[in-house]
């Protein structure tokens, strides 16, 4: 994959937490842990995540994590919460932040190879990242395998200021509604698809 073949990057939040990042930005997860906020997290996800270490940089929780696609197996487990999720978009000049680092896969899983946000695209299997479908009934393995791909990230250093934030995806209009009230500036889209409705 090349950075070319990117128009936006995605970052999974509540709704509810909008007015905080409007003014403080997106924080990694060790800083929003100071302030009051709701997660879509799984704990045993993050139970993992809390051991894991940025080659030649930092503990993973010092990350703000974005998707290359949000549509994955992150977003389908909240599924039933669509009307309280967007999905910001993200500018690709986050790659231009020193320290940005970039992962092939899930950054938790056994496999994962980390790469600088220059060279660490080539890694990424574009098809598979934004295929429409993980799964696989004939086997199992090559389903877990494209279930940690579809989960490919972008790792910002400790925080993302709001001027990257390009606007909002949610997955029906009154999410829509409630986004406008908070964030009237943000250009809000209602994708359906990528919420897997």
């Amino acid at each position: 994959m090349k950075r070319e073949d990117l128009c936006e990057l995605h970052f999974i939040t509540p709704i509810i937490n909008l007015g905080s990042i409007l003014k403080l930005g997106i924080l990694s997860h060790n800083r929003a842990k100071q302030i009051e906020h709701k997660s879509v997290a799984m704990q045993e996800i993050q139970d993992l995540r809390e051991n894991v270490v940025v080659p030649g940089g930092k503990p993973l929780h010092d990350y703000v994590n974005l998707y290359l696609c949000a549509r994955n197996p992150m977003l389908y487990k909240r599924r039933s919460h669509h009307a309280e999720i967007c999905v910001l978009r993200i500018s690709i000049k986050v790659l231009d932040i020193l320290g940005t680092v970039i992962t092939d896969q899930n950054a938790s899983s056994k496999y994962v190879r980390f790469g600088s946000a220059h060279e660490g695209l080539s890694n990424v299997n574009q098809s598979m990242v934004f295929a429409d479908d993980w799964t696989n009934p004939y086997d199992q393995i090559a389903e877990w395998r494209h279930k940690s791909i579809k989960c490919a990230e972008v790792l910002v250093p400790d925080l993302i200021s709001p001027i990257y934030i390009l606007g909002a995806y949610v997955s029906c209009s009154d999410p829509s509604e409630q986004i406008q009230i908070i964030a009237p500036q943000f250009s809000v889209t209602v994708n359906s698809h990528l919420f897997f409705h």
